[in-house]
C-alpha cells in the first residue's frame, strides 16, 4: 500500500508545473555554480599543481555544487510538499483517502516516499555534473558518494518536517511558509542549543541538540566525513517528525 501511495504521488509530482519548474530552476542555479567553479579551477590548475596537498577537483569544484544544492533543497523541499496533505484537505480528497483500506501510516510514508524519490532525481542530476569530468581528472568517488548521500539525508529531513507542517493546515501556501520557517527554526535552535550545552560543559547534550540541525548534521559529509553520529541524529530526526505527522492525521480523522 505504501508503494501504491509513493507511485500515486510521484505520478502528481510529475503531472504538476511547480514541481517541473523548481527542478528547471535548481538545475540552472546549480549548472552555474558548477560551470564556475570549473572555470575558477581550469584558472589556477597550474598554480595548484606546484602546491603540496593542494585542493583537487572535488574540493574546489564539486564540494561547492552539493554545498549550494543544499541550500537550494531548503527553498524546494517546503514548495513541493506543501501540497501533499494540505492539498488534499483543501481539495476535500482526504476524506477519500482516509476512507480506503489505508492507515495512517501508509499514507504518510507513502507521500514521504513519492517526495523522496522526486528529490534524489534533483541529486541525482546534480551528482552527474562534477562525475562528468571522472574521465578527464582525478576525482575522489569516495567522496562524491558521501556528499550524494549526506545530501539526500538532508532532503529527507526537510520532506519529514514539511509533511508534518502540511498535515496541520489545508492551504498549501501556509504549508510552504510554515514548513521553511520550521526547518530556519530547527537549524537555528539545534546549533544554539549545542554552543550553549558543549560551553556549559554537557558534551552529550549538546550531541543530542544537534539532532535539530539538519545542516550541521550534513557538514561531516561535506567535508569528506563519514560520520555515524550525524547519520543517527538525520535518521532520527526523520523518524520523530514522520511520527508526528502520523499523530496528526490519526487525531484529525477522530475529530472527523
Amino acid at each position: 500500500m505504501i508503494l501504491t501511495v509513493a507511485n500515486k504521488e510521484l505520478k502528481t509530482l510529475f503531472a504538476s508545473p511547480l514541481a517541473w519548474i523548481v527542478l528547471c530552476v535548481t538545475q540552472i542555479i546549480v549548472a552555474f555554480v558548477f560551470l564556475r567553479g570549473l572555470d575558477e579551477f581550469l584558472q589556477r590548475q597550474a598554480q595548484l599543481a606546484g602546491m603540496p596537498g593542494a585542493p583537487g577537483v572535488t574540493e574546489l569544484v564539486a564540494a561547492p555544487v552539493f554545498a549550494s544544492t543544499a541550500l537550494l533543497l531548503l527553498v524546494a523541499v517546503p514548495l513541493l510538499a506543501m501540497r501533499l496533505i494540505a492539498e488534499e484537505r483543501r481539495n476535500q480528497t482526504m476524506v477519500m483517502l482516509m476512507s480506503a483500506p489505508l492507515s495512517m501510516t501508509d499514507i504518510v510514508l507513502g507521500k514521504f516516499l513519492g517526495l523522496l524519490v522526486f528529490l534524489a532525481m534533483i541529486i541525482a542530476l546534480a551528482t552527474l555534473m562534477p562525475l562528468s569530468l571522472a574521465g578527464t581528472t582525478r576525482l575522489d568517488h569516495a567522496q562524491v558518494a558521501g556528499l550524494a548521500a549526506g545530501l539526500v539525508l538532508l532532503a529527507a529531513s526537510f520532506a519529514a518536517v514539511s509533511l508534518f507542517i502540511s498535515c496541520l493546515t489545508e492551504h498549501p501556501v501556509a504549508a510552504a511558509i510554515g514548513s521553511f520557517a520550521a526547518v530556519l527554526a530547527l537549524m537555528l535552535a539545534g546549533d544554539a542549543a549545542s554552543e550553549g550545552l558543549r560551553a556549559r560543559g554537557w558534551p552529550v547534550a549538546a550531541s543530542l541538540a544537534q539532532m535539530l540541525s539538519p545542516i550541521k548534521n550534513f557538514e561531516p559529509f561535506g567535508k569528506g566525513m563519514l560520520d555515524t553520529h550525524a547519520i543517527a541524529c538525520s535518521l532520527l530526526l526523520i523518524g520523530v517528525f514522520l511520527v508526528l505527522a502520523i499523530r496528526q492525521l490519526d487525531a484529525t480523522r477522530l475529530r472527523g
